[in-house]
């Protein structure tokens, strides 16, 4: 299933900045990055389940949000982009960074 994933984070300080920085380093291990803090991630609902319980332990509700849009398995047709920094299909099974 494809899962939009965004976040605002506050960074006003150095714990704020270092959540960040964690958050976003857990999301770009599920899947790509398309906004600044939007990551569109190919999840099967166990990695689901692990990923979402991660994002809710390092996020610290008080200060910061995070969002999570649910695409379902039929994606494709859902998403449309226009303009620069096209993203590969998720599904074609080899990124290259």
């Amino acid at each position: 299933m494809l899962v939009l994933v965004s976040y605002d984070v506050s960074t006003i300080n150095k714990s704020g900045r270092r959540r960040l920085a964690r958050i976003a380093k857990t999301c770009l291990n599920h899947g790509q990055r398309v906004q600044n803090s939007v990551f569109e991630c190919l999840v099967e609902p166990a990695q689901w389940a692990a990923f979402r319980a991660e994002l809710l332990r390092l996020y610290k509700p008080e200060e910061d949000s995070l969002r999570f849009y649910f695409l379902g398995k039929n994606w494709e047709g859902k998403v449309e982009h226009h303009g620069a920094k096209d993203t590969p299909n998720l599904e074609s099974g080899v990124l290259i960074v």
